[in-house]
């Protein structure tokens, strides 16, 4: 009964400087839109598989990682470290057939998109009310799943297919920076004891 108290103690301070993975998350997404933003001429299908594979190896590995050393619930946890796994796989065949063509962009980022788009919101649904980031999951999850389907029913065309990214990009870092703000402002020492007593 005496152990129990410092690992739920540990848990829950982890728990509150979460704040950290979003602000991460934001940095990875804006720099990711800066260099679409500023390169403007150069958006072929092989820009965009550089720049989306190095985007999706950093963003997952910062997602998996940290989440799993700094989020709530086990579930949540390991939701996050497959996140981070899909990430880090597509950045890496990506960034490994970056001569694929506009064909294996549009694939690999719209598959990705789905598949984490789907497990941030599913994560969002389910601690909605018990963890104070859940609003950001849910919303960064539809937004992410949102470019899914405009990749998906969009014209094959590179340019309008990476600048889809780059919108995302920008939208998603901002919004993540705030929550980022937002989170780590609500990271007072009084909240640890508030956080192990709602499970989170």
């Amino acid at each position: 009964m005496a152990t129990a108290v410092p690992a739920q103690n540990a848990r829950a301070h982890a728990h509150n400087r979460y704040w950290v993975v979003p602000a991460v998350r934001a940095v990875v997404a804006l720099a990711a839109a800066a260099v679409i933003t500023f390169t403007r001429d150069a958006h072929t299908a092989a820009f965009g598989l550089i720049v989306f594979g190095v985007f999706a190896l950093v963003d997952g590995l910062a997602t998996g990682v940290l989440s799993w050393l700094l989020a709530g619930r086990r579930l949540t946890r390991t939701l996050f470290a497959v996140q981070g796994v899909i990430g880090v796989i597509a950045g890496v065949v990506a960034l490994a057939l970056s001569g694929g063509g506009l064909g294996l962009y549009l694939y690999l980022v719209t598959v990705w998109a789905a598949l984490t788009g789907f497990l941030e919101l599913y994560n969002g649904i389910r601690e909605r009310g018990r963890d104070a980031a859940a609003r950001d999951w849910l919303i960064t999850g539809a937004i992410t799943a949102v470019l899914a389907l405009a990749l998906l029913f969009a014209p094959a065309d590179a340019i309008l297919a990476i600048g889809l990214f780059g919108a995302w990009a920008v939208i998603v870092g901002v919004f993540q920076g705030i929550g980022a703000v937002t989170l780590r402002s609500a990271a007072r020492p009084g909240d640890e004891t508030r956080g192990v007593e709602s499970g989170s």
